[in-house]
Parts: C-alpha cells; structure tokens; sequence
C-alpha cells in the first residue's frame, strides 16, 4: 500500500515537472534582432522602431516621420548600433555597443559598452517602453 503511494506521488511530481520544462520552453526569450523589435519611446519623447530584419528608424521631432535611420545587430546581450541615414550628427558616423535587458516585456534598458556619440548616448541609456 505504501510503495503504491510512492509510486502515485512520483509519478505526479514527474508529470508536474514534465509540464513546468514544456512551459518554459514556450516562453523561452526571443534573441537576435526579435529581442529588440517594437516600438520604443523615452522620456524624451523619442519614437524608436526596431524592426525584426535589424533596421531601425528614429522620430526625434515627434512628426510622424524618421529624421534618423540605420542597422543594428545583436550578439546576446550585447547591441551594436549604426546609423546610416538622416539628421545624424557628424560625432555620431560610427556604431555604439550597448548591453540590454528586458526587466519586463515593456521595458528595454541599456548600459553603455562604447560610444562616441553624446547625442545617441543622452538618448539610448535612458528607459524605454513599448509604444
């Protein structure tokens, strides 16, 4: 009688950590440019798509239109900007390194690895929330 209820009680924590693994593996992180894709706004006001394929676009004036555009990429935590397009400042032709962190789904923060752009810096290293 007892070693029936062992067996009954292995078999239902096997089973519940069964679905637990199957669970977390639906909810696993998306990675590459998918981690950072959305809509993003800071406090200031910036509007900062980026779009699955690793391209982005920057609405600074709130306008509806992109005044800054470029590529980034993804290796882990780490995101490497480049702008090729627009209103960028000439401090701000090479590419800026971040590491990111999604503290929640709408939440996207940066900590600086290298950037000698002050402009994208003032920008980038505050929080952002999806749109």
């Amino acid at each position: 009688m007892a070693a029936m209820k062992i067996q009954s009680l292995l078999q239902l924590l096997f089973a519940s950590v069964l679905i637990a693994l199957v669970g977390s593996c639906a909810t696993t992180s998306r990675s590459g440019p998918a981690a950072l894709a959305g809509t993003w706004t800071n406090s200031l006001g910036t509007i900062w798509t980026m779009k699955g394929d690793g391209t982005f676009d920057v609405d600074r004036n709130h306008d509806g239109k992109r005044d800054i555009w470029g590529t980034y990429t993804v290796a882990g935590d780490t995101v490497t900007i480049q702008g090729t397009g627009g209103k960028t400042p000439k401090d701000c032709k090479g590419p800026g390194v971040y590491k990111f962190s999604r503290p929640n789904e709408n939440t996207l923060t940066f900590t600086l690895v290298s950037d000698t752009c002050g402009d994208r810096k003032k920008n980038v290293l505050l929080a952002w929330h999806q749109k």
